[in-house]
């Protein structure tokens, strides 16, 4: 993944960074607003939550194995947000995206919803929420300024720990391409599965292969196994289970136990195409 530096400001208004959190990059007019949903009143006294934008609300039950998202858009977000929160329980989160000088339009706030929804949809980290938007037109040269202002959003809602527009693995979904520095395999039984160590954990690529059977003392990931089938991330296949899609373990050695069905060491389970194992690439290397 290719970046520039940045510099982003948070400001915390009641000074508590569990509180409202407002993020910009200092040279763009885009700013995302966090609002935890037991501060929906304080954020009501703030006039940059009534403006026109988009917003998105973030949860995640015990029963998930995927947190889940909303998108939607609003002339006047924070009345959005309380009629959500009259309606809606899964949401623990939400983030306005809006401008500090009201540019967005109607028509801006609805095509970026539009747009918003495909590209979590195509990325896959969330379970979405909600229906397709409707695909609003608008002229060629506003979507290009429309795409300035996602990437931006891009690093304000990954910068506040939402990263829902950030690929899950850092080489091409491109199965010709799939043999790479920092790609890695656990195989056993029969099965294999492919993965990478990346900044958010370790994610296990869609196409994975993982045991139907497991050990009696693997408690501790029985659940997790139940949330992956139960939300469609893996499917049973010709006496496995295979990932349908992406998915990112907390660590190598979830990801590994999982998959084998045993408590493992991932650090010494996954191996690259030549046989070093995690351990002696991404550790070794700082002894």
């Amino acid at each position: 993944m290719d970046y520039k530096a940045k510099t982003i400001q948070i400001f915390l208004p009641d000074g508590s960074p569990r509180g409202i959190k407002i993020a910009e990059i200092t040279s763009r007019i885009v700013k995302a607003i966090q609002i935890p949903r037991n501060r929906l009143v304080e954020a009501g006294q703030r006039e940059d939550s009534k403006g026109v934008g988009i917003y998105f609300l973030f949860g995640k039950t015990d029963e998930d194995a995927m947190p889940r998202v909303y998108i939607g858009e609003a002339e006047d977000c924070y009345e959005r947000l309380k009629q959500h929160h009259r309606e809606k329980d899964f949401w623990e989160v939400a983030v306005i995206i809006t401008t500090n000088n009201n540019t967005f339009t109607k028509s801006h706030i609805k095509y970026l919803e539009w747009f918003c929804f495909e590209k979590c949809k195509e990325i896959g980290r969330y379970k979405l929420q909600q229906t397709v938007p409707t695909k609003t037109y608008i002229p060629e040269p506003v979507i290009a300024d429309l795409m300035d202002n996602f990437e931006t959003m891009k690093i304000l809602l990954s910068t506040l720990g939402y990263h829902i527009f950030e690929e899950t693995r850092e080489t091409p979904k491109d199965d010709s391409n799939i043999i790479k520095e920092d790609v890695f395999y656990c195989k056993l039984k029969g099965i294999e599965a492919i993965g990478q160590y990346t900044d958010d954990g370790f994610v296990v690529f869609k196409g994975s292969q993982m045991v139907l059977e497991v050990v009696p003392s693997l408690k501790a990931y029985l659940g997790l196994r139940d949330k992956l089938v139960n939300d469609g991330v893996v499917s049973k296949k010709d006496g496995h289970f295979v990932f349908n899609t992406d998915y990112i373990f907390n660590s190598p050695s979830a990801a590994a136990s999982v998959i084998l069905g045993r408590h493992t060491n991932g650090w010494s389970e996954w191996k690259d195409n030549v046989g070093k194992t995690l351990d002696e690439i991404k550790r070794g290397n700082l002894v």
